[in-house]
């Protein structure tokens, strides 16, 4: 008679911080994230792990299985004002959760590559996040979604492709966009007047779609003094907002819940700042190339 072997509660937790990493990637919202986590826990519980040599990988095996599902069923997504994630928690977790949390969270993974996840089909998601994220072989990946090996590895190709997007090397002048884009956001978020408006150019021009503020029109600002104020004004959005590449230049996302909502290009010379471009319009962001500034990884 065989004895039916339980996972110990402590063993499971002390799983869970990985767990909860490999779900934020995988659905790229943390309210999303714990749920899998915690189905993830009641699968296990009611498992036999009695013959089951490496448990954290089977673990792995589990939460991954329910995001590819949860992945799989998700559909397309209501739309989310573009306000939202500022000020109301649903924005960014599930009823309960934190949305500073949240925020930090997607700080430490990259808000770019969240991006460019939510655009990746379930299997390249997968196969890129628990590949070159998480050090899973291709074999266990594709055992995990019923495919040759060899698909598992051209689908994790093809996402990192899409992560370090088509823009060349290193360049002095991307250099100096990615340090003015940091300098802006971390001034933005800080609150810093001063530091923002040192970063602009006196007669800085800012354009805004419609989607953008809640005008009839397209939006225009100049000058350094009045676009440094409409960015403190809108400081709340920032929480959600990281560096990326953008068409091959560097520029800011805002993306609650990894999805891509607004985007701010910027126009850098060696006197500052001389133009921003705040897009919203789905149209038009859906013909920007999002990438991740860095991203080099080969094949």
């Amino acid at each position: 008679m065989t004895t039916h072997v339980t996972l110990p509660t402590e063993r499971f937790e002390a799983d869970r911080p990985r767990l909860r990493a490999v779900a934020y990637r995988m659905l790229g919202s943390l309210g999303e994230a714990e749920d899998a986590v915690q189905e993830t826990w009641l699968r296990a519980a009611r498992a036999d792990v009695g013959d089951v040599a490496n448990l954290s990988g089977w673990l792995t095996t589990v939460v991954s299985r329910v995001c590819l599902n949860m992945l799989r069923s998700r559909g397309t997504r209501p739309e989310v004002p573009l306000d939202a994630g500022v000020t109301e928690p649903a924005a960014g977790a599930r009823e309960g959760g934190d949305p500073e949390e949240e925020a930090l969270l997607a700080d430490s993974v990259g808000v770019a590559l969240l991006v460019v996840l939510d655009t990746l089909g379930p299997d390249e998601r997968l196969a890129f996040v628990l590949h070159d994220l998480f050090a899973v072989p291709f074999d266990d990946i594709a055992a995990l979604l019923g495919r040759p090996a060899a698909t598992t590895r051209q689908l994790a190709g093809r996402a990192r492709r899409r992560v370090r997007g088509a823009a060349p090397g290193p360049t002095a002048d991307l250099v100096r966009q990615r340090r003015v884009a940091e300098a802006f956001l971390a001034a933005t978020r800080g609150g810093d007047f001063e530091a923002l408006l040192a970063l602009l150019h006196p007669d800085v021009v800012l354009t805004a779609d419609r989607f953008v503020v809640p005008t009839p029109g397209p939006l225009r600002v100049g000058g350094a003094r009045s676009v440094a104020e409409g960015a403190m004004a809108a400081a709340g959005r920032a929480r959600f907002t990281g560096t990326a590449l953008l068409d091959g230049r560097v520029g800011l996302v805002m993306a609650p819940r990894g999805r891509l909502r607004l985007v701010l290009l910027f126009t850098v010379t060696e006197a500052g700042i001389t133009a921003i471009d705040v897009v919203a319009d789905r149209e038009r962001l859906d013909g920007i190339e999002v990438a991740v500034p860095g991203a080099g990884a080969d094949d």
